[in-house]
């Protein structure tokens, strides 16, 4: 999804403070507490809301919650030592992507195929904890209204422990909204209905 215009809010970038796990996550990638099973990255599944919200990844007509598997780089790091706020924006793209792509929709294909493509409109995020160099984030994303020209996903960053036994930590959680446009105009659209289609299908 291109970047139309990007707005983020709360604490500042990338700065450390409190925060908690959300209760009852699980890890699609381990078993312990993160679950019995390992299956592979990006795969959905169903799982818990972060602590203080409503449960969007609970699965519905719009699937479970996709997750996607990041490790923190160098590149991904700021002069203090931890990850830049501003690429948590990066991360969050990369789920969506993958999100999409499990359900069959490819956005170079929609230019193509559909004459159109999501654009961000809208991005709140909340900083709680910060990820350092190395670290292994679980990148969610969880479609939660969708509309006849623009959908809104509820995204978050965690921080798989060391120890399987450790609950998985909430760095950072947002929401974003991506609206359909035409790729040449780029004025709002209708998303077509192929689409819709396959965004409520069954991950593949």
């Amino acid at each position: 999804m291109s970047a139309h215009s990007v707005g983020a809010t709360d604490p500042a970038p990338g700065r450390s403070q409190a925060g908690s796990a959300p209760s009852g996550s699980s890890d699609p990638r381990s078993g312990g507490a993160w679950g019995s099973t390992d299956p592979a990255p990006g795969r959905s599944q169903a799982g818990s809301a972060p602590s203080g919200g409503s449960d969007p990844r609970s699965g519905g007509a719009w699937g479970s919650t996709f997750s996607w598997p990041v490790r923190v780089y160098w590149e991904d790091t700021d002069a203090g030592g931890i990850v830049f706020y501003a690429n948590y924006l990066k991360f969050f793209e990369r789920a969506r992507t993958e999100w999409l792509r499990e359900r069959g929709v490819h956005q170079r294909a929609l230019r193509d195929e559909a004459g159109g493509m999501f654009v961000v409109s809208d991005c709140r995020l909340r900083y709680l904890r910060s990820a350092r160099l190395d670290d292994l984030l679980l990148v969610t994303a969880q479609a939660t209204e969708v509309g006849k020209a623009s959908l809104t996903i509820v995204q978050s960053a965690l921080l798989k422990p060391q120890q399987e036994s450790e609950p998985p930590v909430l760095l950072c959680e947002g929401e974003v909204r991506a609206g359909w446009v035409d790729a040449q105009t780029l004025r709002p659209a209708r998303i077509p209905a192929s689409v819709l289609q396959r965004l409520q299908a069954a991950p593949d």
